[in-house]
């Protein structure tokens, strides 16, 4: 469950710690915990953040964020948007 294959020939792989549904969850909470619904934040906030420093994302690629939040969006519990500056979320 916790490995993907990266090509069809199956030569190279990804193992994740967690995939991006349990990643998307654990930022929902966060989001849910702190009362941030409908606060709007970069990647590199998520991320890098001074908020989210003790938090099990925090450092996440940004890759793997960006799949747990198309994972949280498919939930419609965030939107992935455009920025100015790159791409930011929506939390619902």
């Amino acid at each position: 469950g916790n490995l993907e294959w990266l090509d069809k020939n199956k030569t190279s792989f990804l193992i994740m710690w967690r995939r991006p549904e349990e990643w998307g969850k654990l930022i929902y909470q966060w989001v849910s915990k702190n009362g941030l619904s409908n606060s709007v934040f970069t990647l590199y906030e998520l991320a890098s953040g001074d908020d989210t420093e003790n938090e099990e994302f925090h450092g996440l690629d940004e890759a793997m964020l960006l799949r747990a939040l198309q994972a949280l969006q498919q939930e419609h519990k965030a939107e992935i948007i455009t920025l100015d500056d790159g791409r930011g979320v929506k939390f619902f």
